[in-house]
């Protein structure tokens, strides 16, 4: 089993930036690819960044491209996502995933799950 927990989640307003933890515990998750998602109110959970178990190759939703960067510290265990020039839009609770499909940015993919953290970016 393999326990997540977000942290780093605040109000912040557009064009700020804000800087994610998940920190894990349990297993270590240098084997697994590792993802971020997020929900905003009244919309599904959707896809944001993963970065596979060397951290070499990462994934992002076109949506945050160039604004947020995904990077893990095995040795530590883990996951941060910094995320610069944020947007109204933006707003969500993060989640972090573990998962062992590479590449996938499928929730279905992702077996073990943080929380969240709540992002609040105001106009």
């Amino acid at each position: 089993q393999v326990q997540l927990v977000e942290s780093g989640g605040g109000l912040v307003q557009a064009g700020g930036s804000l800087r994610l933890s998940c920190a894990a515990s349990g297993r270590t998750i240098s084997y697994y690819y590792m993802g971020w998602f997020r929900q905003a109110p009244g919309k599904e959970r959707e896809f944001v960044a993963a970065v596979t178990s060397s951290g070499y190759s990462r994934n992002y939703a076109d949506s945050v491209k160039g604004r947020i960067t995904i990077s893990r510290d095995n040795a530590k265990n883990t996951v941060t996502l910094q995320m610069n020039s944020l947007k109204p839009e933006d707003t969500a609770v993060y989640y972090c995933a573990a998962g062992t499909v590479y590449g996938s940015s499928m929730e279905r993919d992702y077996d073990y799950w943080g929380k969240g953290t709540q992002v609040t970016v105001s106009s």
